[in-house]
């Protein structure tokens, strides 16, 4: 027996972020009030050029583009619930804490910090994921 549900599926798209090949993923979905950003990297438009030289730079690329996914999607940054970040050199974390702090107000977000050995590409230092609940910091 299936139970019928009425939540959407709905892509979100923001002219500020660049969207990966078409068939790739998707760089954020809304269902309902959820909001999923998947990890993003400070590539810039073009897909190609990186931004940021260090990993506090990058992260702010980053959560930039997280915040014009996420008010794209209607909700705002204070509405982020859960990160996972990924940095190829555990010592700089406190770079990526230290932009963070430039993009959150008030309880920050439920976070998980990952190293890896490599990312995308050698000069992706950092890759940022989140999910959101659009109106829970209201």
């Amino acid at each position: 027996m299936s139970t019928a549900t009425t939540a959407k599926k709905n892509r979100i798209l923001s002219p500020k972020v660049g969207e990966p090949a078409e068939g790739m993923w998707s760089n954020c979905l809304r269902i309902d009030d959820q909001i999923f950003v998947s990890g993003l990297t400070s590539r810039g438009l073009d897909g190609k050029t990186i931004e940021g030289e260090n990993e506090y730079e990058q992260s702010q690329v980053i959560f930039t583009k997280i915040k014009n996914l996420v008010e794209a999607a209607g909700a705002q940054m204070d509405d982020v619930v859960k990160m996972t970040i990924y940095v190829t050199n555990m010592a700089e974390n406190h770079h990526v804490w230290k932009a963070r702090k430039e993009f959150f107000t008030g309880d920050f977000p439920a976070c998980t910090l990952v190293e890896v050995s490599a990312l995308a590409n050698p000069q992706i230092l950092v890759e940022i994921e989140a999910i959101a609940i659009a109106g829970v910091s209201s």
